[in-house]
């Protein structure tokens, strides 16, 4: 599973996305954005016991034994991590405003927040910018190139999955000395992204006739909605 609170985890995207996704254009298109439709369904019908049988039952019982402040101090390690990378991706994109909150984020729950275990800044009324390396190529203009659904990964795109891998690869946690205490850590805010995820997963079964494409249709809605700040450029009409 990702390990990621607040973006990386299918419900919790789709989440938002009934918030967000509104403003942003639908793909007009299924077979351009997904060519890889039947192998990734296949991988959809895979992820849907794993996760019903495997990953669900655990994200429950995490949330039954560990109190709020717990699982709040994981989201917010979480987030602090987020807001370096969102730092350095608001730099490489020339958003400065947004790269000087995250930046600042980071130094006062690091310095004063116990590593970031407490969010100190968002009491300051500090933003955070939220930006990724998936938007940032976006930004680049870096086609998204192929949808990809990978089980207990979620959805992505070859774009975007580039993207959160580098994330992952260059995250902090990976200086932990010791290997089991790195997965420990790990596996804390996985299960943590997917506690976070569970209103948003029964959402999903209640509204959804097909899951499979609302799923793919809120995350590419979500993703050109975060890759334009919120002003995606209109759907081109069909010739």
């Amino acid at each position: 599973m990702r390990p990621r609170a607040d973006r990386g985890v299918l419900a919790a995207l789709l989440a938002a996305t009934l918030v967000l996704g509104g403003c942003a254009s639908a793909p007009k298109q299924g077979e351009i954005d997904d060519p890889f439709e039947p192998f990734n369904r296949t991988m959809y019908a895979i992820n849907e016991p794993l996760d019903k049988y495997v990953a669900r039952p655990v994200a429950e019982a995490y949330v039954q034994i560990f109190p709020d402040f717990v699982r709040q101090a994981v989201t917010n390690y979480v987030n602090n991590i987020d807001d370096l990378f969102s730092a350095l991706n608001g730099l490489l994109q020339g958003k400065l405003d947004k790269a000087g909150h995250d930046m600042g984020r980071v130094m006062i729950n690091t310095a004063f927040g116990f590593g970031g275990l407490i969010d100190i800044a968002s009491s300051g009324d500090i933003p955070r910018g939220m930006e990724d390396f998936g938007q940032t190529f976006g930004y680049w203009g870096m086609p998204q190139g192929p949808y990809l659904f990978v089980p207990l990964w979620g959805p992505t795109t070859v774009r975007d999955g580039t993207g959160e891998l580098l994330r992952l690869v260059w995250s902090p946690t990976n200086e932990i000395p010791n290997v089991a205490a790195r997965n420990v850590v790990y596996g804390f805010a996985a299960v943590n992204a997917r506690a976070n995820a569970l209103d948003a997963t029964a959402l999903i079964e209640q509204a959804a006739i097909d899951p499979y494409t609302f799923v793919r249709r809120s995350y590419l809605q979500r993703r050109e909605y975060l890759v334009y700040d919120g002003k995606p450029p209109p759907p081109k009409d069909d010739d």
